[in-house]
């Protein structure tokens, strides 16, 4: 059976934005019609305010905070308690003082269930000072370098880009690709996401997927390309 998978911000949505109307209701469809799941390393409100509760139900299942936390419609069905140890909380803490990007809008860093996200610029920024943030992530690859350093420091635990302006970290194998494990080995898995690269927090599942062959992993550019290629499935 065909089953398809995707991750939300950046893949189904503007980063940190909402679901273009014309593309939900295709979008709508698209989940009558076929078998879909939804995995992404923001909670479940986010991810509501993100895509609506409409499409919220319509997946099989959504997988938030990267598959930490399991949801079928309003009936949740896992919770990981893990929680951030202060040491590696303070060493964030330390990133972000040092961190040349002068703009600070608040909630840092983000305890999710299983996971933490830690964004210089700040949850709370609003579109244009996440586009500073972009720009200056750009220019200075200073997630990649953060999330390196962390890896090298902390080794039971694991930090990689999300979206454009966060890191997530969890502990190792609380990734993304644990919810391999929800699937029939028979079940051939499209899945859609916007991080695919190494460093990308749609790397580890589309590694799993591609090494066991057991199906695609199809990289986007962004929402209006999912759109694009969804129409020729």
């Amino acid at each position: 059976m065909n089953k398809f998978i995707f991750d939300v911000d950046g893949t189904l949505t503007p980063s940190r934005g909402k679901m273009d109307e014309k593309f939900s209701q295709f979008f709508f469809d698209f989940c009558t019609l076929n078998h879909v799941y939804l995995v992404t390393g923001s909670d479940k409100p986010k991810t509501v305010e993100q895509i609506g509760n409409v499409i919220y139900g319509m997946a099989k299942r959504v997988y938030n905070c990267s598959g930490s936390e399991v949801w079928e419609g309003s009936r949740q069905i896992k919770a990981d308690e893990w929680k951030i140890p202060m040491h590696v909380k303070s060493w964030l803490e330390d990133k972000l003082e040092e961190s040349s990007f002068p703009l600070r809008t608040g909630l840092h860093i983000e305890e999710r269930s299983g996971m933490v996200n830690f964004s210089i610029v700040g949850r709370n920024a609003t579109i244009s000072e996440r586009k500073l943030y972009v720009k200056h992530d750009i220019a200075s690859n200073e997630r990649n370098y953060i999330a390196e350093l962390f890896n090298l420091e902390f080794s039971e635990l694991i930090a990689r880009p999300g979206g454009e302006t966060g890191i997530d970290i969890s502990p190792k194998g609380a990734d993304k690709s644990q919810i391999i494990n929800d699937f029939d080995p028979n079940d051939v898995l499209y899945f859609y996401g916007d991080r695919m690269d190494p460093q990308g927090n749609d790397y580890p599942l589309k590694k799993v997927i591609i090494d066991n062959d057991l199906g695609f992993a199809v990289e986007v550019s962004d929402w209006k390309d999912t759109w694009e290629k969804l129409k020729c499935v």
